[in-house]
């Protein structure tokens, strides 16, 4: 049985959504728990987790973004971050910023082939990208790439596999602090506006 965890209390400022990879994130998954301890997190749920099409997966995002009652927070891995890259402008202009964690690259892996080719265009909102020097899914010299097409902060941790469950990472605190600066710097920006 998983260790309860604690909620905290966020501020209501935002809508956190979080958005999944392929085959979606399970119970030990730090999207998972975080999910838990954000007591107003919204998670995008997909049809098909296994044999993903963009144009289902993006319409399901951009709908759970366009329902959020405040501006959005998203927090993305893997195949979620090419998929939240491929919003609509109206969604994402909902958007005030987004953890972009593991992007897949969908060139590698035929069943994610729909997602190519991936958007390099900046997105018109704030944005880090955590990438590994050793993800099986994504070179670390393609996410850097993306980083910079996207304008992202980027942020590259060594050896961390693809940053899930198989790679050690539950909880993932250094992913959680980088949530609370996105949250911040909004509510900072909203106080001085």
């Amino acid at each position: 049985m998983r260790p309860a965890c604690p909620r905290i209390s966020v501020p209501s400022s935002t809508s956190i959504i979080i958005v999944p990879g392929w085959r979606g994130s399970g119970p030990g998954h730090w999207q998972s728990l975080w999910a838990h301890r954000l007591p107003h997190a919204r998670c995008v749920e997909q049809d098909n987790w296994v044999a993903p099409t963009r144009a289902a997966w993006v319409s399901q995002l951009e709908q759970t973004v366009l329902a959020a009652p405040q501006p959005v927070v998203i927090v993305a891995h893997s195949l979620g971050c090419i998929a939240t890259t491929h919003m609509g402008p109206e969604a994402a202009a909902r958007v005030c910023g987004a953890l972009l964690v593991a992007p897949a690259d969908p060139e590698r892996r035929a069943v994610l082939s729909d997602f190519a080719p991936v958007p390099y265009a900046a997105l018109p909102y704030r944005s880090i990208l955590v990438a590994s020097s050793n993800d099986p899914y994504c070179p670390v010299r393609l996410a850097g790439a993306y980083a910079r097409a996207w304008g992202s902060e980027f942020v590259r941790i060594q050896n961390a596999g693809h940053i899930n469950v198989d790679s050690g990472h539950g909880e993932w605190p250094l992913g959680w602090a980088l949530l609370q600066s996105l949250q911040g710097e909004f509510r900072a920006a909203q106080a001085t506006a």
